[in-house]
Parts: structure tokens; C-alpha cells; sequence
């Protein structure tokens, strides 16, 4: 077979022709973690090339703005997918925003925030079959991809506060405050109303322990002024290295598969791509080939490459080179609602005030799920890939973490217009969502053509108690505003009291919660890492089972959501599995 040659400019190529090397590791997608693990493959005598489906964003000023989050959503670097119909939310579509650029979603994710995940909860991962995935090995690789920058006095008095102990100095990737926090007296008034419904403040909320109120930190270098996505961290400070280069503008459509198994299961010889020019290549792999295309796309490239559900593939006329069930299922996110208010005063600058608190905190006497009842709804939702026990353990898991004190599952960040690109103005906003919701979908291909999006189904609300929770949580977002000394100037503009009422039935509250919320953009599990009987696809090594040099790499490996923003953890995730791979490599 004849493959065209590529000349890559720069070492940044855009639509290559002809292709003449091979490459020890193939990674797909340059995304948040792919980049990480691209760099720390390439510090070493081996040659990394990094497929990404879109461009560089290095001066897209809808990118490097800290005060305009929502300025690349629905752009060419926004994925832009939809799920499909949500059945248990009055048959709406939800979009999700997915980054399409060099650095992938942390080139657009929303606020910025750096909030990392509660202790225990990152040790119930082994309780799942990955031993050695535990906080105290991970603390080391959230410090290790980190450059904490101080907070300046004027900085402290708006609110800030850190513990120097729970921060790295030395890492590539700039986290700290925004340059310009809100003006005025809105910090003490939020501290003051937060403190009226019990809620504490906590200095720093990425020690392990994350209840009570704080200004979050974020994603940005201070000095520039501009946000730090993946690529400024973690690819542009490296990008004259010799043994790494990114194909821009290259969607990957399959993993190429060697012509015989050697034993330890079958075996990648390289990735089948798309150039931009409409020309078909394979970029081959000595090592590995590592599938970092997050929660959306990665379950469908091991699809299209027959690793999946073989009564899924078949449909497509797909060979199945492994069967695993678990591919594609186990997807879960979070509900996002929005209240809006209207205050007395125009607010400049962003301050990301967040608070988290438990379950307790909103639902004080909340029933117990019936694991039974819930694991038969999930199961049939997830097309009985899952035995009933399997699905009772996981949900065991899920509910310990829940109803215990120190996890939060409640999340309500405050910001303001100037956050999304809008200007100052005098409306202050409050997005609100369940944390670790119990509901389960899935994510597969729906056509032979790897151009041709997925279908995802989070399938939102099929489980009653996340909607409950939802509104719960919409409630005390409402007491919080109404709160001395929030509530004395600041008026209810959305829902408004004309569409919820002050005295509104759980009904009511629950067709605003259905007829608004969106998706959190914040998707897990859909390749995880958990042991095979119990429906996982990688192993703690982060190899798919049933092949020999084939590697997962994003959130889709997390067995579970998460109470802080994926970002931090994202980050320290890709850290450790990138010492893994040298050490499996014996690099």
C-alpha cells in the first residue's frame, strides 16, 4: 500500500501529503490531557506525534480572554455535538460544547476553574479494581503540573485566600486569580450571606476537602492577562523539539490494527486519518497509540476500530477485534441551571465566588435510593451491558460517597456579565448543579463513517432523585440570595417569582428545572477504568483489555464524576499515566 509523505513546517503541520516516518507513540488528540502526556513522552529519546482535529488557537482572542468564557462556544473550535432526545427531560436535545483546537476544551471551558476532586473520593477508585489510583498518589501529580501564583494584596482584600502547602511552584501549567476581581462590596455581602445559611469558608479548597465557600481559583497567567489552556502550558513552551510533532487539522478515524495477535492481545501498528486535503494516511506506531479524544470521542474512534460491543459494531459492518461491553456506556454529567439577579450597583472585573456543600446541606432528610430498583433502570438504559450486581455494587460506592459529611454534592458558583463576554452590567448570575448524579448514559457511533458525530445519550433525570436533588438545590440557591445582606439589593429576574412562585410546588419547580437546565459539559466514564467484570475497558495501567499497546488517556477513564471542575484532575491524571507509560516502556 502506498502512503503520501508529509512535510511538516515548523514542526506544526497542517494538511501533509506525505507521510515517511513512523512515530514510537501516536497520540489522538491534543487535547488537555494528550498534551501532557506528549510532553513527557517527548523530554525522553523517543519520537511522539499528536493527531488533533483542529487548529491552533494561540491568538484567538475568543480563547486568551479571561473575561469572555462563552465567546468560542458555537465557533469552528467548538465540536458543537447534541445529544440525543432526553427522555426523562421532556424530549429536549442538549448541546455540549467540546474544544476542536489545539489544547481541546481547555481552550473554552467555562470559568477557567481550578477546583481539584475531595480525597476520599479519588480513593474509592480502587475500590473499583485500580489499585494505586488513590489521593495520596495523585496529590503529587496535581502539585507536579502546577505553577501557583500568588495572590497580590489588593488580590486578598477582594476575598482570596490559599494554603501554599496544597500548591505546586514548578509546573508549566500558570494557575492563580484574575488579574481584575468584581468591584465593590459584593465579596464581604456573599461572604456575609453564605455565613447566615451556615456555610464556612474554607481557605483553600484543593487541599482534599472542599465544603464551604471560597473565590476558586483558576486556569490563567496573571501577568499576561490571558487564560492557560493546554497547549500555552504544555505544547508551545516545547514545540521546537525535534521528536514531536502535531498534525493539525487531522481528524483520526481508526486505530490500524497489526495482522496478528502476539499473545498479549492485539496489537496497533498506527492511526487511519483524515487530512484536511481529503487525502487517507496512516500514521504508524512502534510503541503505542494513545487515545486522548475525552468522554465523546474516544469510545467511538475504539468503535470504529472494532473495540467495542460487538452487537453495536455489527450493525456497521465493523470487525470486532475485542469485544467490550463497556465502551461507550457509564456516561455521566451534570445538569447545569442558571438563576439571574439584578443588583444595585454595575459589577466590573470576575471573581469566580463558588460554595460547596453536602447532600444534608439542601436535602436534610433525604431517602435512600433503591439500588435494586435504580440498577434495573440503568441496566436496560445501558443496553444490559451490565449485570444487576455489578450495577448495585457501583451504586453502593456512589451512595456511601454521597451521604458522607466531607463530599460535597452540591455546587453554586456566582459570577457576573463580564465573565461571559458581555461587559459590566448590574445582573449577577448563579449556575447550580448536582455534583454526583446517579444517572447513566452512553455515547456510540451511528454511522460506518467516522466523520459522522456520535450519538450520545446521558439520559438525564432517568434516575428521580438527581431531578429532586436539582430542585433542592435551586431552593437554597434562592434562600442564599434572599440571605442578609444579599437579599436587601438584589431582585429575582430568572426564574422569576412569576414563573416559580415563593410557595411553588415540587411540580413546578421541577418542569423549570427540566424546561432550562443544560448540560455542565462535564462528561466521565465512557472508557472506564475499572476491573472488566465489572464493566470496565481499561486497567489501572490504562491499557484496554484484550490489546497489547493500546492506551486511554482523558476523563473517559474516570469510573466516576467528580465534585471539583474536571480540569485540575484532568491534568494530574495525565501526569501519572504519562510515568506509567515510560515505566511500562522502561523509558
Amino acid at each position: 500500500m502506498w502512503y503520501p509523505t508529509c512535510t511538516i513546517l515548523s514542526f506544526l503541520a497542517t494538511a501533509p501529503q506525505v507521510l515517511s516516518e513512523s512515530f514510537d507513540f501516536v497520540i489522538i488528540g491534543g487535547g488537555t490531557s494528550g498534551l501532557v502526556v506528549a510532553n513527557r513522552l517527548s523530554e525522553l529519546n523517543v519520537t511522539v506525534a499528536i493527531i488533533e482535529a483542529g487548529a491552533s488557537v494561540r491568538n484567538n482572542s475568543n480563547v486568551t480572554r479571561v473575561d469572555g468564557f462563552t465567546l468560542a462556544f458555537n465557533t469552528p473550535i467548538d465540536w458543537q455535538y447534541q445529544s440525543a432526545n432526553q427522555s426523562y427531560a421532556d424530549g429536549r436535545t442538549i448541546q455540549y460544547t467540546s474544544g476542536k483546537a489545539l489544547g481541546g476544551t481547555s481552550t473554552l471551558n467555562v470559568g477557567m476553574t481550578y477546583t481539584r476532586a475531595p480525597a476520599v473520593q479519588i480513593d474509592s477508585w480502587e475500590k473499583v479494581g485500580n489499585p494505586g489510583w488513590n489521593w495520596k498518589n495523585l496529590f503529587p501529580y496535581y502539585l507536579k503540573s502546577e505553577n501557583f501564583t500568588y495572590p497580590t494584596p489588593a488580590q486578598v482584600s477582594a476575598g482570596t485566600s490559599f494554603e501554599p502547602k496544597f500548591h505546586g511552584e514548578n509546573g508549566p501549567l500558570n494557575v492563580g486569580y484574575a488579574y481584575d476581581l468584581i468591584n465593590g462590596s459584593l465579596q464581604a455581602n456573599v461572604a456575609a450571606s453564605w455565613k447566615a445559611l451556615g456555610v464556612k469558608h474554607n481557605r483553600d479548597i484543593n487541599g482534599g476537602f472542599m465544603n464551604g465557600y471560597t473565590v476558586a481559583q483558576s486556569t490563567l497567567d496573571r501577568e499576561q492577562n490571558v487564560r492557560e489552556d493546554a497547549a500555552r502550558a504544555y505544547y508551545y513552551p516545547v514545540e521546537k523539539r525535534r521528536n514531536l510533532k502535531v498534525f493539525l487539522r487531522t481528524n483520526a478515524r481508526r486505530i490500524v490494527w497489526a495482522d496478528s495477535d502476539d499473545g498479549a492481545g492485539v496489537t496497533a501498528r498506527g492511526v487511519e486519518v483524515l487530512l484536511e486535503d481529503g487525502d487517507l494516511e496512516v500514521i504508524q506506531a512502534k510503541r503505542e497509540v494513545i487515545v486522548s479524544a475525552g468522554s465523546l470521542r474516544s469510545p467511538t474512534i475504539l468503535e470504529h476500530s472494532g473495540i467495542g460491543n460487538k452487537n453495536i459494531m455489527s450493525n456497521y459492518n465493523i470487525h470486532t477485534k475485542v469485544h467490550l461491553p463497556g465502551v461507550g456506556e457509564n456516561l455521566q454529567d451534570q445538569p447545569n441551571n442558571v438563576l439571574l439577579y439584578q443588583g444595585n450597583e454595575t459589577y466590573n472585573g470576575t471573581t469566580p465566588f463558588v460554595a460547596y456543600a453536602p447532600l444534608s446541606s439542601v436535602l436534610p432528610n433525604s431517602p435512600q435510593l433503591n439500588l435494586t430498583e435504580t440498577a434495573i433502570t440503568l441496566s436496560s438504559a445501558l443496553n444490559n451491558t451490565l449485570p444487576i450486581s455489578s450495577l448495585i455494587y457501583l451504586l453502593n460506592i456512589q451512595q456511601d460517597l454521597i451521604t458522607r459529611a466531607e463530599i460535597p454534592n452540591v455546587e453554586i458558583i456566582l459570577g457576573n456579565t463580564v465573565t461571559v463576554g458581555f461587559g459590566p452590567s448590574n445582573i449577577l448570575s448563579t449556575a447550580l448543579w448536582v455534583l454526583l448524579p446517579f444517572s447513566r448514559g452512553n455515547v456510540h457511533i451511528g454511522s460506518p463513517d467516522p466523520e459522522v458525530y456520535p450519538i450520545i445519550n446521558p439520559n438525564f433525570f432517568i434516575v428521580d432523585w438527581d431531578l429532586k436533588v436539582q430542585v433542592a438545590i435551586a431552593k437554597y440557591a434562592r434562600r442564599f440570595w434572599a440571605a442578609q445582606p444579599l437579599g436587601s439589593f438584589v431582585t429575582e429576574m430568572t426564574p422569576g417569582y412569576g414563573v416559580v412562585g415563593k410557595n411553588a410546588t415540587e411540580e413546578e419547580w421541577e418542569k423549570w428545572i427540566k424546561g432550562s437546565f443544560s448540560s455542565n459539559s462535564h462528561p466521565v466514564g465512557t472508557c472506564a477504568m475499572m476491573s472488566r467484570e465489572l464493566g470496565g475497558v481499561v486497567d489501572p495501567k490504562l491499557k484496554i483489555y484484550g490489546t497489547s499497546n493500546v492506551r486511554v488517556v482523558d476523563a473517559s477513564i474516570w469510573p466516576y464524576q467528580i465534585s471539583g471542575h474536571l480540569t485540575s484532575t484532568l491534568y494530574a491524571v495525565a501526569e501519572r499515566a504519562a510515568d506509567i507509560i515510560k515505566a511500562e516502556s522502561g523509558l
